[in-house]
C-alpha cells in the first residue's frame, strides 16, 4: 500500500470525489483496517459538511473610487464608496489623499473615471452655471454626529444665499454652538456639494473655508451671492 501519509492523501481524495480508488486501493478498502479509515473519514467529511454548510462566502472587500478634475477654483480629488460621495478635497496631492481615504475608511481606494462619472458631469454643471443644487448620495457614516447635523443644515442653505455660523448653530437645537459649527464646517469632507461656502461670519465677513477664502468668494460669486 505504501506509505501511510500517501495512503491517506489518496484516500481523502477519494472521500471528497476527486479521485476513483485505483485496485491497490480497492483492495485495502476491502480490509477491516481499510472500512475503519473509510468510516472515520467519512464521519469527519459529514461533520465538517454541517459545521460550515451555511457559512456564507466570504464577500470581495469593498472599494472607494476616485478621479481628479479640474475647474475654475483649481484640481479637485473626488472620492465616493458604494454607499455616496465620501471625499471633495482641495490642494492635495494623490498620494495622500489615496492613504488618507484608505486610513479613514479601511477599504480599498481605486482611480476609476468611470466610476465616478455621474459626479463629475454634476459638478462640471455646476461649474457652467447650469446647476445649482447636487443629487449625488453622501455617504456620511464616517462623520460625528454632531457634525453630520451641521452638514445637513448647511446642505439646505440655497444657492445665492448666505446664512450664519449662529443660524446654523440654532437651525440644529445648538444656539451657543456657533463655535462648533464653525469647526465642524471647517471639517466638512465634501465642500461644495455639502455648500459650507454659503455659511458667512455674522459680522459680515466671509469666516473661514477649507479650500483657503479665494475659493470661497468663487464659489459665492459664481453663485451671485458676492459681487
Amino acid at each position: 500500500m505504501g506509505t501511510t501519509k500517501a495512503r491517506d492523501d489518496e484516500l481523502i481524495a477519494i472521500v471528497l470525489g476527486d479521485a476513483e480508488p485505483l485496485p491497490h486501493m480497492r483492495r485495502w478498502l476491502n480490509t477491516d483496517e481499510g472500512r475503519r479509515e473509510w468510516k472515520a473519514y467519512r464521519e469527519a467529511l459529514g461533520m465538517l459538511d454541517s459545521l460550515y454548510r451555511d457559512v456564507p462566502a466570504s464577500r470581495p472587500r469593498r472599494a472607494a473610487h476616485y478621479t481628479t478634475m479640474r475647474t475654475p477654483v483649481g484640481r479637485l480629488l473626488i472620492a465616493a464608496t458604494g454607499t455616496g460621495l465620501v471625499r471633495v478635497s482641495f490642494h492635495q496631492n494623490e498620494a495622500s489623499f489615496v492613504a488618507d481615504l484608505r486610513r479613514r475608511l479601511k477599504m480599498d481606494v481605486v482611480k476609476s473615471a468611470d466610476k465616478m462619472a455621474g459626479i463629475v458631469a454634476q459638478l462640471e454643471a455646476y461649474f457652467a452655471g447650469k446647476r445649482r443644487a447636487f443629487d449625488v448620495p453622501i455617504d456620511l457614516s464616517h462623520v460625528a454626529p454632531f457634525q453630520r447635523s451641521v452638514l445637513m443644515a448647511a446642505r439646505s442653505v440655497p444657492a445665492g444665499q448666505v446664512v450664519s455660523y449662529g443660524e446654523i448653530a440654532r437651525r440644529i437645537g445648538r444656539p451657543t454652538a456657533s463655535r462648533a459649527v464653525g469647526q465642524a464646517l471647517g471639517h466638512n469632507p465634501v465642500p461644495i456639494v455639502i455648500p459650507c461656502h454659503r455659511v458667512v461670519s455674522s459680522s459680515g465677513g466671509l469666516g473661514g473655508y477649507t479650500g483657503g477664502l479665494d475659493i470661497k468668494k468663487k464659489l459665492l460669486q459664481l453663485e451671485g451671492a458676492f459681487k
